[in-house]
């Protein structure tokens, strides 16, 4: 299942009709060339509204997802963006920079017709994206687009997703359910399912055929060590097809699928295993499924993994680092104080690829606590998959509609520290600069709930014009700290 937008990227170019067309035509044909591969260079160059209409129709026919408007030169502020409103995906603006020719003739004024087209789109209630400086020369420009890419295949994937519940919510987790308003205003599709149809359907795949072959595949990522227990492979992997076919049959008009599971306390009982191994592979696959039935903490995995076109994670803000263990391994040799770190946990759904090397199949020591008989070997809370997380560069993120109704969202870039937890689940200890106070004026503050989702990788640039894009007004990050927050008691 291709769970993840391929880019289809097209570049039109405008001009407007007292500059020469050729001085934007020659621009463009200069980005096309640095760019390379990969961009589609549509020959209509735009002067008037009929142009507009038919430069539309060339690139959609030429399976443009996404598309770059350019001003060569001045450039007529109704026909490009009447481009932007007839166009069905996201839409970036750039403008030419002087220096290819003299200033006589060869004088675009650009720099000048970007702020009319700027102008412009918001009369018309457009959205676009506008690099954080947009004037610019070709190879310039070529980077920029390029950095585009992930942007555009995020809208793209959210504005084509439908996520796929199965709950309700285990009890006391109100943070992890709000509202879906803010799905629909976001453009994202929401089936939301009984656990009890997941029962069904799972019970239903029994004996499957493929059943063997997915044991195979598991055996084979988990290894002799990682493999503790081979009975329960075919349980896992019955749940696996039940997962992928449901994404099939269920995802109707909509492209992509994210799945929002309740894993507790009923499920390991009723199915005969803990969830959590199958989830980190879908995730892996770019199909998150997220604990607890977090709808959001779903949208916003899916998100990064759009971004990353690489797996991610959700995981519990869920303790403070050791004093003793940040001395020993921390202290002296990284630039972090002991409030910048905590420790990132789930039972067991992160990737194996994104994990240490000895992770395992084990057991959610938790729920063997309170689910089975004192003193028995673990039966049904089988199937975490457990280990420290591996050292990496994470991007700390969550987009969440709120109790009013109002979507939020925070981004904190950081990275996964190569220090061993000494503990349980998937876990690693990860630091962010300023931690303590993001985590008490943003993460408190605002009533965000105890799940955020990890990209491995430093995306924050990329992740916030995700968010600019889709109309998230309030986004948040580690601010440094001479930069207090509004609700920072500066008498402390």
């Amino acid at each position: 299942m291709n769970n993840i937008p391929e880019v289809k990227l097209g570049i039109i170019a405008v001009s407007r009709d007292c500059f020469p067309i050729a001085l934007s035509t020659a621009r463009r044909e200069a980005i096309v060339s640095q760019y390379g591969e990969g961009i589609y260079n549509c020959k209509v160059t735009v002067e008037n509204e009929n142009d507009a209409i038919k430069a539309v129709e060339d690139v959609k026919n030429a399976g443009c997802n996404a598309l770059v408007v350019f001003l060569g030169n001045f450039g007529p502020e109704t026909p490009e963006t009447i481009i932007c409103q007839k166009f069905d995906g996201p839409v970036m603006y750039i403008a030419a920079a002087e220096g290819d020719g003299d200033l006589i003739d060869g004088r675009g004024d650009a720099y000048c017709g970007m702020l009319n087209c700027s102008y412009n789109l918001g009369m018309r209630h457009l959205n676009a994206y506008i690099p954080e400086y947009p004037v610019l020369t070709a190879d310039e420009a070529a980077e920029e687009i390029k950095k585009f890419v992930p942007i555009a295949r995020a809208v793209i994937g959210v504005k084509n997703l439908k996520i796929i519940t199965f709950g309700p919510r285990p009890q006391d987790f109100f943070a992890c359910n709000a509202p879906i308003k803010g799905l629909y205003e976001l453009g994202v599709e929401i089936e939301e399912n009984s656990e009890l149809d997941l029962l069904v359907s799972y019970k239903a795949h029994a004996n499957d055929p493929r059943i063997d072959d997915v044991c195979k595949d598991m055996a084979n990522e988990l290894g002799l060590e990682g493999n503790r227990y081979p009975d329960l492979l075919p349980r896992m992997a019955q749940f696996e097809l039940t997962l992928l076919d449901w994404a099939e049959a269920h995802k109707g008009a909509r492209k992509y699928v994210a799945f929002a599971d309740k894993c507790w306390p009923a499920f390991p009982q009723q199915f005969g295993f803990e969830p959590c191994f199958v989830n980190s592979r879908l995730a892996s696959r770019g199909i998150p499924v997220s604990c607890e039935v977090d709808v959001y903490g779903a949208l916003s995995e899916y998100i990064g993994a759009c971004i990353t076109s690489d797996a991610v994670t959700l995981l519990d803000i869920n303790n403070s680092v050791p004093k003793q263990i940040f001395d020993e391994d921390i202290a002296g040799k990284f630039d972090y104080k002991l409030t910048d770190t905590f420790m990132g946990f789930h039972c067991g759904n992160t990737p194996s690829c994104k994990m240490c090397a000895d992770r395992a199949i084990k057991y959610q020591l938790i729920q063997h606590r309170t689910l089975e008989p004192e003193g028995s070997e673990p039966d049904f809370t089988r199937g975490t998959l457990e280990g420290d997380i591996a050292a990496s560069d994470i991007t700390f993120y969550r987009l969440q509609c709120d109790s009013q109704g109002v979507l939020r969202s925070y981004i904190a870039q950081g990275e996964v520290l190569p220090v061993k937890t000494r503990s349980f689940g998937g876990i690693g200890v990860f630091a962010i600069h300023e931690m303590g106070r993001f985590y008490r004026h943003v993460l408190i503050e605002k009533g965000y709930p105890h799940h955020g989702a990890v990209a491995f990788a430093h995306c924050g640039q990329a992740m916030y014009e995700v968010f600019k894009y889709l109309g998230v007004q309030d986004i948040q990050y580690n601010r440094p700290a001479s930069l207090p927050y509004p609700t920072e008691n500066p008498f402390c």
